[in-house]
């Protein structure tokens, strides 16, 4: 049997009877009597996961590897098996070096890998997706950002939101921004320069007029990009930001009076650097790609309390590992391994995933979905988020890659 999109959505939404019965929520498996016998697969298929559990984006790989557990138990109820194919993982620390995951990935196809997954860093992926092309392996990309991942090849999908998405749920909080400067504020890598790219594509493209301060991966001192920032009076701030130095750089852009001066919209990070923001944390216009509180339906609370079982918690980039576990499942379902199988299983998926519905588009592979407007709000000596409003996926999907 082929088990359909539809069949495989049943089986990733787990009944509140099976919740109480499992430690971990996992959704009922796919009936192969439904249509007959399903063909048989091979005995065993191993995917090969390709991100950072050292390095600058650690806390961000290891938020991804603890949701990609809980979704393949959830997906393939606690069997880590669909339809007599057992799905076996093999974990590859990139640490954030493009050259170290293009090593690992070598290896893994080397060892008969057609399936890879993760990657929190754009310029890691954009090195993976390269190696997936050469040679035909299908790659599902993480929490990297960078819009260039986005129909960079047949091969390459991903699991999470992109710059893109991150921008026009930015201008969801702007009114008029024709003959408005914005001033992009971030770090000169894929990500930054992408979000760079993104706001002038897609607010630059509503007339405003945009530039950047692009800091050096490397700096540790802040004050004068922030000074820079001030120097160029825009009307709109819209920082992008990832890694160990957010709080640093939020200290620096307080103190030289940033927030005081210029409205300042970003992205809210993960739970980490949700105390990061010092005083301007209620002065600040959050986007947000995913917080615990933001979703409102079963399959979140099923990756949550999953987590929560396992002796972790939600954070940012828990969906990204959690949906690339319902990708793979299905995929494997579907194409039993075979990579142009796998490929066609996946364009034009439709599921449910922590955030709702979720659909990878056909042309470009571009994952569509909802995106959160939030406030952080003081409590208990600390600083928590609050849903302001959802934008809708339709309203801030990507344009279609070229």
């Amino acid at each position: 049997m082929r088990v359909t999109k539809k069949l495989l959505l049943g089986s990733v939404v787990a009944t509140a009877a099976l919740v109480l019965a499992a430690c971990a929520p996992q959704a009922a498996a796919p009936d192969s009597s439904a249509s007959g016998s399903a063909p048989a697969g091979p005995a065993e298929i191993t995917v090969g996961i390709v991100t950072s559990e050292t390095g600058p984006l650690a806390g961000y790989g290891k938020q991804y590897l603890d949701a990609f557990e809980v979704g393949l138990d959830y997906a393939t109820d606690g069997t880590g098996e669909i339809n007599g194919t057992t799905i076996i993982v093999e974990n590859k620390d990139d640490a954030g070096d493009p050259d170290k995951a293009v090593t690992a990935v070598k290896e893994l196809i080397g060892a008969g890998v057609n399936i890879i997954a993760g990657t929190a860093s754009s310029g890691v992926a954009l090195a993976v997706a390269e190696q997936a092309a050469q040679n035909k392996v299908l790659y599902i990309s993480g929490p990297a950002a960078a819009d260039a991942i986005t129909g960079i090849n047949e091969y390459t999908f991903r699991s999470g939101r992109q710059s893109a998405q991150d921008v026009a749920t930015a201008g969801t909080f702007l009114d008029e921004i024709e003959g408005k400067k914005i001033t992009v504020f971030a770090q000169n890598t894929a990500f930054g320069t992408g979000n760079q790219a993104a706001v002038t594509a897609i607010l630059g493209a509503q007339g405003a007029t945009v530039d950047a301060v692009l800091v050096p991966e490397d700096a540790t001192e802040f004050t004068p990009f922030a000074q820079q920032v001030l120097a160029g009076a825009p009307d709109l701030v819209f920082v992008a930001w990832a890694g160990a130095t957010s709080g640093a750089m939020w200290q620096a852009m307080s103190q030289q009076g940033v927030m005081d001066a210029i409205p300042v919209v970003t992205g809210l990070g993960d739970t980490a650097t949700f105390g990061a923001y010092g005083e301007a944390s209620e002065q600040i216009s959050f986007l947000n790609h995913y917080f615990a509180g933001g979703p409102d339906n079963e399959v979140n609370t099923a990756m949550v309390e999953g987590l929560e079982a396992a002796g972790s918690a939600p954070d940012l980039f828990s969906p990204d590992g959690f949906n690339a576990a319902l990708m793979i499942v299905h995929a494997i379902a579907e194409g039993q391994g075979e990579v142009d199988a796998m490929v066609s299983a996946l364009e034009g998926f439709e599921f449910e995933g922590p955030k709702g519905s979720m659909t990878v588009r056909a042309s470009d592979h571009a994952l569509i979905q909802e995106m959160y407007q939030v406030t952080l709000v003081a409590e208990g000596g600390t600083f928590v988020p609050e849903l302001v409003d959802t934008a809708a996926a339709d309203a801030v999907a990507p344009a279609e890659a070229q």
